[in-house]
């Protein structure tokens, strides 16, 4: 890089218009930044079933995307002056722009059986790459250019990104609470184009306030006079810096939606706190020293630690604020540790291509490596111990010491999880080696956090001697199946009384079957949602009756484990669609459910997200329709739009009954599928029935149903002369389109 010594003020007069210039640029370009990932995530998600694992990999993209935008600005600085970097830059605004408003390219709406990840991948680049790239490198790129207008505060302007994390925060905030619910998408995208359009006017009004204020050169090298480049030792700590905070976003992020609460609604908190600890960081006056992160992050590590080896059962709110709370703690050591050790402005554009570097392994790591590697997310508790072992006085006079004594507890603990997994070393019979090992895990959670006070070797040990002894639970404890998909995490366990096998997506159960059962050659019981007393069994009972004796087509959205197709009935035809392959893979092994092999052997299994198999299929019309598809308690709203419905009416038959499961822990759904029926002139009735005192099985439980149908007389005696079944009321409720819908309303009613 060149040296640029007459880059010196003209002018300083304009000071304040330049600040003020300069600071509502990179806040707004924040604000798009971030505006755009739920936005068009939201875009996406009814391509893939509304899983968890599409933010997932969206925070990759939009993580890789923002390294490639670092790059960018690094080389523009490193290479170009003031005047070619503008219009450079501003032409790849421009080209950006013409490819607005952002939507779903075409040819890419049907996602593969398998690779969703890649195709996801490459939907983001078609349909958002370019305007996120190119406004991704203005932030370090208006720094730099800031650093060299001679301004009062130019030798150091990281402040500046602080203003960029401010407009980042509040980008998502006022998204979840005010754009998402008074916009559709469709007004969204239009409204981001043209916070784009003057986004690339301001970001000129940038380059000529400090071509005005500067004597150009012919290169755009910052003044580097008797400053030494930063060590390798420093770039590694910046982007090991960088890797722990990303990494734990993803995996926290994960372990709420996929083990705790499956609201897709929490999945933008941890990224807001996230960008707030950037906020925090960049404060000239730290909000959080480091020493006094130094002493908390150890206790918020042990409580997180101690709850995840005991599987401690708290109140929900109880545990996101857990989890978040250490996050956000976390986040915000290692974001002031990585700003405490900054460089000088010479040197800003490749401290965030750095910085943004670890951002992208740590979210790699996390969300795509980490998957391929555990069955569980097994990546959340090492990346508390990598937090835990990022702290500055580890590295201090003890070095050696705290790198011996954890290599001796990592070697202990690996030597004792391979000698006890592979049964070299027998384990006694019963649950009592469980509690003991859980036993062990707190003294180690705990003995980290009192240890960090007083012997850094012995908290090192505790910390990594923690991780080889909580898989070896974790895989001791194992599952009859377990296994990461992109939809999820699936597993079947076998119940405490050792009576059911029983299959869980996350932490809801998803259907149960008498052990018993296995390996008869009979009809199994069906059971959970769709025992015999249920209402969901009611609702296919009232199509079943009233076409007796006629062939009748059933078509059910959500496989489960198959236990409703034990209610088939002869003469019936059904075909079930379920967007999962693992989950057709586990459900037809008669090892750990025959409801499949027994009651459907051969039933038409049909693979991919309904809405899209449902209307490009010659299959049906149906005399009955289930839609069952809710992944643990996620809402694929797009299943639940007017559209959607007008889709589900068109595949029946003309006095067809279509039925919506809506049980949810989170949120009442009723009026949401009352409002599109009204506004269908559909005839609709809900009930909450079964389980006990109808039935004696634990593993039975009450549902609540919503059917509709053209006329009244289709929904038949089941339903008309049951005094359970009542007539929704939509008052109130939103009318959720394709462009609308509005979660947030109903988690707060």
């Amino acid at each position: 890089m060149h040296v640029d010594v007459s880059a010196v003020p003209r002018s300083p007069a304009s000071g304040k218009t330049l600040l003020a210039t300069y600071t509502a640029t990179i806040f707004l370009s924040a604000f798009l930044l971030f505006s755009v990932q739920p936005m068009f995530a939201k875009l996406v998600l009814p391509r893939l079933g509304g899983s968890p694992g599409v933010w997932s990999v969206a925070m990759v993209f939009f993580q890789s995307m923002l390294l490639l935008g670092y790059a960018y600005a690094h080389l523009l600085t490193a290479r170009c002056s003031i005047r070619t970097a503008a219009i450079i830059h501003i032409a790849v605004l421009v080209i950006a722009f013409i490819a607005l408003p952002l939507s779903i390219p075409e040819g890419l709406g049907v996602p593969p059986e398998s690779g969703q990840t890649l195709w996801l991948l490459g939907l983001f680049t078609a349909g958002v790459g370019l305007p996120f790239f190119a406004v991704s490198a203005n932030g370090p790129l208006l720094q730099a250019w800031f650093a060299r207008s001679g301004h009062a505060h130019a030798a150091d302007p990281y402040f500046l990104y602080g203003a960029s994390n401010i407009g980042s925060f509040a980008s998502l905030i006022l998204y979840i609470i005010f754009f998402e619910p008074q916009f559709g998408l469709s007004t969204q995208t239009m409204l981001w184009s043209a916070g784009f359009l003057a986004l690339t006017a301001t970001i000129g009004a940038c380059a000529l306030l400090v071509l005005n204020r500067t004597s150009e050169t012919t290169t755009f090298g910052l003044q580097k006079i008797a400053l030494s480049p930063p060590t390798w030792k420093l770039r590694a700590l910046w982007v090991a810096l960088a890797f722990i905070p990303s990494g734990l976003l993803v995996a926290v992020t994960a372990h709420i939606s996929t083990d705790i609460a499956a609201a897709p609604f929490l999945w933008v908190i941890p990224l807001a706190l996230f960008l707030l600890t950037f906020v925090l960081a960049f404060q000239r006056q730290q909000w959080l020293p480091e020493p006094l992160l130094r002493k908390i992050v150890p206790f918020a590590a042990a409580a997180v630690l101690i709850e995840l080896s005991l599987s401690l059962v708290l109140n929900t709110a109880v545990t996101v604020a857990f989890h978040l709370s250490f996050f956000f703690l976390a986040a915000l050591y290692c974001h002031t540790r990585m700003v405490d050790n900054r460089p000088k402005a010479a040197y800003l554009t490749e401290f965030y291509l750095l910085m943004s570097l670890g951002g992208v392994l740590g979210g790699v790591f996390a969300s795509l490596v980490a998957m391929h590697l555990f069955d569980t997310i097994f990546e959340y508790p090492i990346l508390i111990a990598a937090a835990l072992l990022a702290r500055q006085s580890i590295y201090g006079g003890n070095t050696s010491r705290s790198m011996r004594a954890g290599a001796i507890a990592l070697a202990s603990g690996a030597a004792l999880y391979v000698l006890i997994s592979g049964g070299t070393i027998p384990l006694p019979e019963g649950a009592e080696w469980i509690l003991g090992l859980q036993i062990v895990l707190l003294i180690l959670g705990t003995g980290q956090a009192l240890s960090y006070r007083e012997s850094e070797p012995r908290a090192v040990a505790f910390t990594v001697l923690f991780l080889p002894l909580a898989l070896l639970l974790a895989n001791l404890q194992h599952d009859l199946y377990s296994k990461r998909t992109f939809f999820g995490s699936l597993s079947v366990r076998t119940s405490d009384e050792g009576t059911h096998n029983a299959m869980y997506h996350g932490t809801t159960l998803h259907g149960a079957q008498l052990i018993s059962d296995l390996g008869q050659g009979t009809r199994p019981k069906p059971l959970t949602y769709y025992h015999e007393t249920g209402a969901i069994r009611a609702s296919l009972a009232a199509a079943q009756e009233r076409r007796a004796g006629k062939n009748r087509t059933v078509g059910i959205v959500g496989l489960g484990t198959g236990s409703l197709l034990c209610h088939r009935k002869p003469q019936e035809t059904w075909s079930l669609y379920e967007i999962d392959r693992s989950v057709v893979d586990l459900a037809s092994d008669p090892s750990l459910f025959s409801f499949v092999s027994e009651c459907g052997p051969n039933s038409e299994m049909v693979v991919g997200d309904a809405r899209i198999t449902l209307a490009g299929e010659q299959r049906g019309p149906y005399d009955y329709l289930l839609i069952d598809a809710f992944s643990s308690d996620a809402i694929p709203v797009h299943l639940l739009t007017q559209e959607a419905l007008q889709l589900y009416i068109s595949r029946l038959t003309a006095t067809g009954i279509l039925a919506i499961h809506i049980s949810n822990r989170n949120m009442d759904l009723r009026p949401i599928v009352a409002r599109i029926a009204l506004e269908e002139g559909l005839i609709a009735r809900t009930a909450f029935f079964g389980g006990a005192p109808l039935t004696d099985d634990a593993y039975a439980y009450p549902n609540r149903v919503m059917v509709l149908a053209r006329d009244e007389s289709h929904l038949g005696p089941v339903i008309l002369d049951d005094e359970r079944w009542t007539e929704p009321s939509a008052e109130g409720a939103d009318l959720w389109t394709d462009d609308y819908s509005n979660i947030l309303k109903l988690l707060l009613q």
